[in-house]
């Protein structure tokens, strides 16, 4: 009798509050998944190569995948509760795959593969391992192009406003300079702040940087968010500080706003703005250290 007691005593506390990851489940629904999707995806991937503004688009999908990995015990200790929502989720993706494909449009087929692989986990593993895999599930929509209408609505007003910030910067500095919309007119040379130099590159890149760096280096939730917001604004800011410095070295030698020293200004600006993420993230930190401290000693 004492025999049994102890051997049921183990079984349910070895059982209780873990999990298994079905992992031959997994590799034919992802497998599936990546056949069903491959021609969308290897157009996506074409665009990644070609496109300066989705550069970092191979790294979204091997970044989250590597975050996913190192949860791997976590997911282990995580008892799986599929949910029938996942499955639905997964039918609707399908039904806006091939409307993506009537109508030709490239968003919608490419979102429904990020759709799918949300589905696919909530199927399989339930709301518990949506939260687990929240980050990585999270980074899948970066990878996706910008459809050309919200595009087109985002990089004009961040051309304006980054002509109107070198306007200011170079008339303090007593440069004469003229704007008309995002074309800057100054006494040696025009200057026109295109698509290219609208900060929208460096904004993408950016944001999906601040998570990664985040998840990296900073435990608390609330801080990694700030950081990732903060990113936004430090983009814009650091565009409109390439565009102002392109403008007062182009008065000295026009030569210095085209060709290599322009794309050199676009990696010092990023750099720039790398720095600034660092600076606001070392000064949340300090702060919140001292706020800390400060009831401890009273």
């Amino acid at each position: 009798m004492k025999e049994v007691d102890e051997e049921s005593s183990v079984g349910p506390a070895a059982s209780s509050g873990t999990g298994s990851v079905p992992w031959v489940t997994v590799g034919w629904v992802l497998g599936l998944l990546v056949l069903a999707y491959l021609p969308i995806l290897i157009r996506m991937a074409n665009q990644w190569t070609n496109d300066d503004d989705m550069g970092h688009g191979f790294f979204v999908p091997a970044i989250a995948g590597y975050i996913a990995w190192t949860r791997r015990e976590e997911l282990l200790q995580i008892a799986p509760k599929p949910s029938y929502l996942g499955l639905v989720l997964m039918v609707w993706a399908i039904l806006q795959m091939a409307l993506g494909i009537l109508g030709a449009e490239l968003f919608l087929q490419r979102s429904a593969f990020v759709a799918s692989v949300w589905g696919a986990v909530l199927f399989l593993g339930g709301w518990p391992f949506v939260r687990a895999l929240a980050l990585p599930l999270l980074m899948l929509p970066l990878m996706v192009p910008i459809p050309a209408v919200i595009y087109n609505q985002i990089t004009f007003p961040l051309q304006l406003f980054a002509s109107a910030v070198a306007e200011n910067v170079l008339l303090m500095l007593g440069i004469p300079v003229l704007r008309d919309g995002n074309v800057l007119e100054l006494a040696n040379q025009k200057l026109s702040v295109v698509e290219a130099c609208s900060g929208i590159r460096s904004l993408l890149s950016l944001t999906f940087l601040s998570l990664v760096y985040g998840y990296f280096s900073e435990e608390k939730l609330w801080i990694r968010w700030s950081i990732f917001l903060a990113s936004i604004p430090i983009a814009v800011a650091a565009n409109s500080f390439r565009v102002s410095a392109t403008g007062v070295l182009s008065e000295y030698n026009p030569e210095l706003a085209q060709g290599f020293f322009h794309t050199l200004e676009g990696g010092v600006s990023f750099g720039f703005a790398f720095a600034l993420m660092l600076l606001f993230h070392l000064i949340v930190k300090k702060v919140t250290a001292r706020r800390a401290e400060t009831p401890a000693a009273a």
